[in-house]
């Protein structure tokens, strides 16, 4: 098994703002094409354009409708990617050292070499961030992009991840949490960053912020309603017209 770190230098890590995510996936779809193309860990893609797909992805995007207390319902986008965790589980049961913690930055990753895919680590993580990738066989997961962070061959505002650098909302941050001054940890204690199933205990690095309450009253909808249900035309095409009428 593998040990960790006591303490890290630094302890690398994301906020991301879940007021400001729209749910584009361009963060996934950026941190796909870099991890293919770099090299660094290329993330496999079998049928892409056939009917039975399959591959490897760090990133991915889930969707909820949250109904708050006294407030409308409202449509939440949830970003999940390794959460690079103090007390990472993935990293203690991995029986060849694969997964490790790094002690100068935090960064939990895999060398891939060491991996024999036994898949222990993807039943530890308890946030389900780690993908076998189903050409390799061996296990993939978010490396906050080291290869880019510490790339001197990058212009410097390029040395942040692929998902950081191509948010088009600024939903996603990243930077170092043992700084107080970082703008990561200015995020958290201005906005009240909270860790994701913090019972868990393992101490997770990324941060959420939760988003804000919307107070705008929700729309009202019985004659829209009734237009669905008594649509003119009949048909799909009722419907339609009945739905250009409401976002009209």
């Amino acid at each position: 098994m593998t040990s960790l770190p006591a303490s890290t230098e630094k302890r690398l890590g994301l906020v991301i703002d879940l007021d400001t995510c729209v749910g584009c996936h361009a963060c996934a779809v950026n941190c796909k094409e870099w991890n293919t193309s770099a090299g660094a860990s290329p993330l496999s893609d079998v049928d892409a354009y056939g009917a039975e797909t399959s591959g490897a992805w760090l990133n991915r995007i889930h969707t909820f409708e949250v109904t708050p207390a006294d407030a409308p319902a409202q449509i939440v986008h949830f970003p999940k990617s390794c959460l690079h965790c103090d007390d990472a589980p993935c990293v203690t049961v991995c029986p060849t050292g694969a997964s490790h913690k790094r002690s100068e930055d935090g960064i939990v990753l895999v060398t891939e070499d060491m991996c024999i895919g036994c898949g222990l680590c993807a039943w530890a993580c308890p946030y389900g961030a780690r993908e076998m990738d189903p050409v390799e066989n061996v296990m993939k997961k978010c490396t906050l992009c080291v290869d880019r962070i510490y790339s001197d061959s990058l212009p410097e505002e390029d040395r942040i991840p692929a998902c950081v650098r191509t948010c088009p909302s600024s939903a996603r941050h990243f930077g170092d949490f043992n700084d107080p001054d970082s703008n990561v940890s200015q995020l958290v204690v201005e906005r009240g960053g909270i860790d994701l199933m913090p019972e868990m205990g393992t101490g997770p690095v990324n941060k959420y912020l939760p988003p804000r309450p919307k107070t705008r009253p929700a729309p009202a909808q019985p004659a829209f309603a009734a237009r669905l249900d008594n649509p003119k035309p009949e048909g799909f095409l009722g419907w339609l017209d009945a739905a250009l009428d409401k976002l009209g």
